[in-house]
């Protein structure tokens, strides 16, 4: 069970956008995600259509999950994510704060 999902809020801890918050785009495999807004590139595109402009645009490249931690949505604080397995078998995931599910 992956401890950061898409749509989960979370604040980069590394790297140059340090300190920022931002939504998960995307999760590839197990290791970097998409932030919304963050670690932007620069990148050019050719016009690929006759009425569509090319240029260089700005995109989000993937970051190390590694480089990041979740904030909570119940107390709103950066924090590290424990597992809980209930009884019937399924598992969720837990802030370390508030002991609140995520």
């Amino acid at each position: 069970m992956s401890k950061i999902k898409k749509n989960d809020t979370v604040l980069v801890l590394k790297g140059k956008d340090r300190g920022k918050k931002g939504k998960v785009l995307k999760a590839i495999g197990e290791s970097r995600i998409i932030i919304e807004g963050i670690n932007l590139v620069k990148k050019s595109v050719r016009k690929k259509q006759q009425d569509q402009q090319g240029g260089i645009v700005s995109i989000e490249a993937p970051l190390a999950i590694a480089n990041v931690i979740l904030v909570c949505k119940n107390c709103n604080k950066p924090t590290r994510v424990g597992i809980k397995v209930s009884k019937d078998g399924s598992k969720s995931r837990v802030c370390k704060h508030c002991k609140g599910t995520l």
